[in-house]
């Protein structure tokens, strides 16, 4: 059975979800999720020998949410992470992360490869550093239409999120999911500033076999506080940047593995799927080929749990 609780690390408490013993392996969910994203995944990875936390980072579910935009840079992120492997009582850890976490567990690796086992991003890449901050490319790109930019309006998103979040998590999971079959410029998330976005995407009469009421009831709750933590990951794009500034042309080394669906929009981004096609010759350390899982979306584990369970347990076992 999965376990709750809470833990302190890195100045913040941390609601956790754990389960099995072994090796530690850390799963971190993106945006707009919570630690439940994981939830097929806990039994197969326990029973294969591990032991699984996946927390509700900073920002999100019953986690602490800092006030200030700055406490959610990607070096608070991953310290939150290193503070939580240590705070478990681990030196070393197996960090996989999807969306939002995939950044997080690639950086984890990148800025501590002495704490990290193995590493595993789902949907979005290892990162490489651009030559530009990514709100300013966007905003040359897509004259601020791109959703980074949008959320990155004070206070917009968040009041357009929270007047009804079960709404708002039922359009963007349909959205970005395979079922939706989005096509053409469509599959860039483009917001018209003054309509905000909710209003462009399609409210499904019934959900996707694989996300039920019940899951949505679920995800609804863990946003009854509003999205603005949540948002503020989003808020430090180019501060990240800038951070990372002494890592350009670093490169992830302990072992790797990167699974993504065909139908995923964030895959399809400018200059993603090159990147993609080039990952084994720009990493040494990724483990085959990436994993390309036919007819799945944005929302890889739970769309695809089979699949991405097979992959994960072959990596972390061999």
């Amino acid at each position: 059975m999965v376990a709750h609780r809470m833990i302190e690390a890195n100045g913040v408490r941390l609601h956790i979800a754990e389960q099995g013993a072994g090796p530690l392996v850390v799963l971190l969910h993106g945006f707009p999720e919570s630690w439940y994203s994981w939830r097929h995944q806990f039994d197969p990875l326990a029973a294969a020998g591990f032991r699984v936390v996946a927390p509700d980072q900073r920002g999100y579910g019953d986690s602490d949410r800092p006030e200030a935009v700055e406490a959610y840079t990607i070096l608070h992120l991953v310290g939150d992470v290193v503070a939580l492997i240590r705070a478990l009582g681990e030196e070393k850890a197996y960090v996989v992360g999807h969306d939002w976490g995939a950044p997080v567990a690639w950086h984890t690796a990148l800025l501590r490869p002495d704490m990290v086992l193995g590493v595993a991003g789902l949907s979005v890449p290892p990162p490489f550093r651009g030559k530009q901050p990514p709100l300013v490319a966007a905003q040359e790109r897509y004259g601020g239409r791109f959703y980074w930019n949008y959320f990155n309006r004070p206070g917009v998103a968040d009041a357009e999120f929270a007047e009804d979040p079960r709404t708002t998590l039922r359009k963007i999971f349909y959205w970005a999911s395979g079922d939706a079959r989005v096509t053409g410029e469509d599959r860039q998330p483009l917001v018209d500033p003054e309509r905000g976005w909710l209003t462009t995407l399609a409210d499904p009469e019934a959900l996707p076999e694989w996300f039920t009421e019940d899951d949505l009831d679920v995800l609804t709750e863990s946003f009854s506080r509003g999205f603005t933590g949540a948002l503020n990951w989003y808020r430090n794009l180019d501060r990240n940047w800038e951070l990372t500034a002494p890592w350009h042309h670093a490169r992830v080394t302990p072992p790797a593995l990167f699974v993504y669906g065909d139908r995923d929009l964030v895959p399809a981004f400018p200059g993603t799927p090159e990147l993609i096609a080039a990952l084994p010759d720009l990493m040494p350390s990724l483990r085959g080929e990436p994993v390309e899982l036919p007819g799945c979306g944005h929302w890889t584990q739970q769309e695809r749990p089979d699949e991405v369970n097979a992959a994960l347990v072959d990596f972390l076992t061999g």
